[in-house]
């Protein structure tokens, strides 16, 4: 087949499957391999620049440094849809924004648990950096199995896109009405189990995760606060996978727009680490995200909801449900000690 002047444009591939999967369209960047690696080494040269360069000594990361690094990030997913816009057309760069817009907005949920976790285990202000660094790399490699395996499932089983749009609903309504419960790391079951395998020092022995003394390796107590920091991505990542495959199944569009807002979590979480809990109407409108973007997930077969549509609706009930919380503050602050995350839970039972 003849590509021609319209290769940049309008190509699609659309997949001869019956149903619902008639509808599903890769882009033409899907299915260029050439893409696909430029953007794993943009990736990875952005994180070898993160701890080689800009961060290869420990340090407290200010509020201002971390926005400017939020504005980095934001930028470059900005600018990361002009160029779909400019290869692939609008409707992918709008997908895009859309899906990268709520796993930005679900990572907050992220933030909740990972301040109670530093709080927790009193992980020192200079050092907090390097545990998100190594566990975002681990939730990068994490999200991109479940995409894999997600993309190779509905293309096999279209009936599993039901379960998907079930689950969110599910979720989204459990997150409307659950309360916040105590957070207790030592009842974690990836604590108990790290405690029994590994042995540990009783304190910080620097940036270190590992040390050796008297011959003998230790895990440090940073290591765990890592593994707990990996174990919260990997359960929120349940919930976000399937919101953004309920947007579009696209693989490329679903991996990089949540590439993109787990690169951005870090300096997300300097910035709003001390102020999040005032959001606190941003799990309504999150709960109801989660409830459209699943009624869509199982209605599209007989009713298409537009791409504009859908970004119109998240841009939306984010911000009534920010500006709500900064309009009509809690009367009852958030007790410390709990999750306040979205979910109700922190990463254990």
């Amino acid at each position: 087949m003849s590509l021609g002047r319209d290769h940049y444009d309008t190509v699609r591939a659309v997949v001869a499957r019956p149903s619902y999967f008639r509808l599903t369209t890769l882009s033409m960047i899907a299915t260029n391999i050439w893409f696909w690696v430029g953007f794993i080494a943009f990736v990875l040269a952005m994180l070898a620049l993160d701890l080689g360069v800009f961060n290869r000594r420990p340090h407290v990361v200010s509020p201002k440094e971390a926005s400017i690094w939020t504005a980095v990030w934001v930028g470059l997913a900005l600018l990361f849809a002009g160029g779909l816009l400019f290869f692939d057309g609008h409707h992918s760069a709008l997908t895009f924004l859309t899906g990268y817009l709520i796993e930005e907005s679900l990572s907050i949920d992220n933030i909740f648990v990972i301040v109670l976790i530093f709080q927790y285990f009193a992980v020192p202000a200079q050092y907090q950096h390097r545990v998100l660094f190594w566990g975002i790399l681990g939730a990068l490699v994490m999200r991109g199995l479940f995409i894999f395996l997600g993309t190779a499932l509905l293309a096999r089983f279209e009936w599993i896109i039901y379960i998907f749009g079930a689950l969110l609903i599910v979720t989204g309504v459990r997150m409307a009405v659950k309360q916040d419960e105590e957070f207790d790391a030592e009842q974690n079951p990836i604590v108990k189990a790290a405690r029994r395998v590994l042995p540990l020092t009783q304190d910080y022995r620097g940036k270190h995760f590992f040390v050796l003394e008297n011959g003998r390796r230790y895990a440090t107590p940073l290591l765990l606060v890592l593994l707990l920091v990996e174990a919260t991505d990997l359960i929120f990542a349940v919930d976000s996978i399937p919101a953004i495959f309920g947007i579009t199944r696209d693989p490329f569009l679903v991996f990089t727009s949540n590439i993109f807002a787990v690169l951005g979590l870090r300096s997300l979480y300097f910035l709003l680490a001390s102020v999040v809990t005032k959001f606190w109407m941003l799990k309504y409108g999150l709960a109801v995200i989660l409830t459209f973007v699943g009624t869509k997930m199982i209605i599209e077969s007989w009713i298409h909801i537009p791409i504009l549509l859908s970004l119109g609706v998240v841009l939306g009930l984010l911000a009534a449900s920010i500006a709500g919380s900064l309009l009509w503050p809690q009367r009852v602050p958030a007790t410390e000690g709990k999750t306040g995350s979205m979910f109700g839970k922190s990463g254990g039972p």
